[in-house]
């Protein structure tokens, strides 16, 4: 990076330009956090946030392919035509029941101020800008599918925001598998003749128990966890199906490979037990570890304190993100920036009313400011 007084001037003035465009922004971009937030919508049919995001990115003048890597909620918007590649990620799915409780309004917000902040720069700057509509954060693994259908071929480095009850400049980050177990017994009179059924909810039952046990064995930094989705009928009928879905979640991905075989044999067991059919079914590619990149990390910190955004909690809180199987590939950045949530985390009702507040529309403006200041220093720096 330039350390000349002439370079510190122009870092200066560019970085103080891409604010002012952002602020002046400020309202369209509040109006777009609303709008996606009052209209949650799931993985892969985020229809409307999609388009109203890939919209908002053509009236900056961005080049926009929607439906790109044959998903039909995905899209790429491309401006400048720098030697340097930066992309910017925007994630719009909401949480079944609880809606947009993890903030993806304010993650997509941010990626077109970003934006905003920084098309008018492109050429002075010397970077390429993509920011990429990313669908199925939540359970789906868009970016993984886009990542290898080709979209971030030629990038150099990639980054978004994300909403939290706490600053960091990095997300602690476990690798997850997301399963679906299904059992098929034979349904039967539950009093007249219950001999004759084959209990595919006892199936399950045996299943969680044999997982709950098997807790004590795997280490601390070890996750499952999961739901019935289907466990019957009615009450007077044996169980001909029933189906869950679970998270299993490991501190990388190779340890990941070695938990997985330990909990289909959890699910083998109510099979087993009882006589059923058992089919797992794998509902997204593996989410992996994040891999840190220490100079754009440098770089994203110099601005974050600036904002005072830098801080990091006494305690991480890891979670998952499909953002990590890109940090393996190109250097990311996944920093959280802190709402005033109050006692709530994250994928609670609570934090989903946090992410319209004042403090999550601050949040907006300086995920976007730091993204556009990052990018900055990459592009002089180069």
């Amino acid at each position: 990076m330039s350390t000349t007084r002439s370079g510190i001037d122009s870092s200066e003035r560019l970085k103080e330009a891409s604010q002012e465009s952002i602020e002046a922004m400020a309202s369209g971009l509040f109006a777009l956090s609303r709008d996606i937030h009052s209209n949650p919508e799931l993985s892969f049919e985020e229809y409307q946030a999609s388009e109203w995001t890939a919209s908002m990115l053509g009236s900056l003048g961005m080049d926009v392919e929607t439906g790109v890597c044959d998903l039909p909620t995905a899209f790429v918007a491309t401006a400048g035509s720098g030697p340097l590649v930066i992309s910017v990620c925007a994630e719009y799915d909401a949480l079944p029941g609880v809606g947009h409780a993890c903030g993806h309004n304010v993650i997509a917000a941010s990626a077109v101020g970003a934006a905003a902040g920084l098309v008018p720069l492109l050429d002075e700057i010397g970077v390429t800008l993509k920011v990429m509509g990313t669908p199925a954060e939540e359970g789906g693994g868009g970016k993984i599918l886009m990542m290898e259908r080709g979209a971030f071929d030629g990038v150099h480095a990639s980054m978004m925001v994300h909403p939290a009850p706490h600053n960091s400049p990095q997300m602690e980050c476990l690798a997850v598998s997301h399963i679906q177990a299904r059992y098929q017994g034979r349904a039967s009179h539950a009093s007249g003749a219950p001999e004759l059924g084959i209990n595919a909810a006892d199936a399950l039952t045996v299943a969680q128990v044999s997982i709950g046990l098997l807790r004590q064995h795997i280490p601390l930094s070890s996750r499952v966890h999961g739901i019935i989705t289907k466990g019957g009928d009615a009450a007077n009928i044996v169980p001909e199906v029933a189906e869950g879905e679970f998270f299993v979640r490991a501190k990388t991905l190779a340890e990941l490979s070695k938990l997985n075989p330990r909990i289909h044999r959890c699910f083998e067991a109510g099979a087993l037990a009882t006589g059923c059919e058992l089919t797992i079914t794998e509902l997204s590619p593996d989410y992996s570890e994040f891999r840190t990149d220490q100079q754009l990390l440098d770089v994203y910190l110099s601005n974050a304190k600036r904002l005072g955004r830098a801080d990091s909690p006494a305690t991480p809180t890891p979670m998952s993100t499909d953002m990590a199987n890109v940090s393996l590939s190109i250097p990311s950045l996944h920093p959280l920036l802190a709402i005033d949530s109050g006692p709530y985390v994250n994928h609670q009702a609570g934090f989903a009313k946090a992410a319209i507040s004042p403090s999550a529309d601050r949040a907006l403006l300086d995920g976007s400011i730091a993204m556009a200041w990052t990018t900055i220093d990459l592009g002089l720096g180069q």
